[in-house]
């Protein structure tokens, strides 16, 4: 029985569309996301360096595009936060534990609190009992150790958590840790389905 539910936020609450920025990062020179623009995301992502580290790092892959144009080109994916979603979110809120579970950055998630608004945002954070960002607590999926964090800091039960999330990689992760997963199509699924798929997974 399912008690406990994990939530992935990019495509599964906010909308995004990376070939938007790729689009856009293009623009300003940057030819291809090399290994090293990887791992400067990735590090970025845990948290090792800054936002002016970061986008510095960008910058040397441009036409010596400014630190905004970069900073806007790489907060050009977020999209639309469909209202239903924090609406069910802010339904299903007693029924389950419920928790926040992001590879993110700070750059991203000031943008989306600006975009939508602080009060927005706040309704949204308060729905989960923790929200974890992975630039906040040093760690990303489909660490394993990452899925364990969530799991050891909350006493939680592996087979009665479901975790979802749009991306395979961090499905593979949580299987590996024992959790239940839905990886969602945001193409055809929408996490307000939630319901009907949990059901599916007791029948």
């Amino acid at each position: 029985m399912i008690d406990t539910i994990i939530f992935d936020f990019g495509n599964i609450f906010i909308d995004i569309d990376y070939n938007l920025t790729q689009e856009a990062l293009k623009k300003l020179g940057v030819k291809e996301w090399t290994t090293e623009l990887d791992t400067l995301n990735n590090e970025y992502e845990v948290g090792k360096i800054d936002e002016l580290q970061f986008i510095q790092g960008i910058q040397k892959h441009t036409n010596n595009a400014d630190l905004i144009e970069i900073r806007a080109a790489w907060n050009a994916l977020l999209l639309d936060f469909p209202l239903k979603r924090l609406e069910f979110l802010q339904m299903i809120e007693g029924k389950y534990r419920i928790f926040l579970l992001s590879n993110t950055d700070a750059t991203h998630i000031d943008k989306f609190e600006h975009k939508f608004g602080e009060s927005f945002a706040r309704d949204f954070y308060s729905c989960f009992e923790k929200v974890y960002f992975s630039f906040e607590i040093g760690k990303r999926k489909p660490d394993e150790n990452t899925y364990k964090y969530v799991l050891n800091s909350h006493n939680l039960t592996p087979k009665k958590t479901l975790f979802i999330d749009d991306r395979l990689e961090n499905i593979e992760g949580a299987k590996k840790c024992g959790l239940h997963t839905w990886h969602l199509d945001p193409e055809k699924e929408n996490v307000t389905q939630l319901l009907e798929f949990i059901k599916s997974i007791h029948d």
